[in-house]
């Protein structure tokens, strides 16, 4: 069942949850099958998945993943939880879920008592771009955008560059307020 609207996908049977460290193969081909995440080795979706799970997670609909949302804690900066990939199947794209997905990483136990969201996005994403943005609304903090990679820093001479958002500082408490 491909959910039309956002509140199909709450009624379409999608849970969110924690990876299990069998499914880092599952990640790794959806990151494929989306045709515009860059794409990680396959054993780096496992490790997530394994190492990673409380700051990672996965949306799950008869028994399918059918996105994910990957980070990590900046070990120097505690407050900062780092998001890293959000995927989504095709057929799920466009209708909520994406919300969905970085509001369930940020209630992550690895995620607890971290302030400030970050990401990064090259800046023809306008999806991303307005996700992001859209959820610094509803947390009604600051989304500051910075240069923080250049397509130069990259060994493929094709990428595009990175900007950094940070969407803080917010409560904890805040969290109840992005709408699902």
């Amino acid at each position: 069942m491909t959910p039309t609207n956002s509140e199909d996908i709450l009624d379409a049977g999608i849970r969110l949850r924690a990876p299990r460290p069998e499914e880092g193969s599952a990640l790794w081909q959806l990151a494929h099958d989306t045709g515009t995440l860059d794409l990680n080795s396959g054993y780096l979706y496992l490790l997530l998945a394994r190492d990673f799970a409380d700051t990672c997670v996965v949306a799950e609909q008869d028994g399918v993943i059918v996105g994910f949302a990957t980070g990590y804690r900046r070990p120097r900066y505690p407050e900062v939880i780092f998001l890293w990939q959000v995927a989504i199947h095709p057929d799920f794209q466009g209708q909520g879920l994406g919300k969905q997905l970085v509001a369930g990483f940020l209630r992550q136990p690895g995620a607890d008592r971290a302030s400030i969201l970050e990401t990064t996005i090259s800046p023809d994403n306008a999806a991303s771009r307005g996700l992001f943005e859209a959820i610094a609304r509803e947390l009604d903090v600051d989304c500051r955008v910075s240069p923080l990679f250049a397509s130069e820093d990259f060994p493929e001479p094709t990428h595009e560059p990175e900007e950094l958002f940070s969407i803080g500082p917010f409560r904890p408490d805040a969290l109840n307020q992005l709408a699902l």
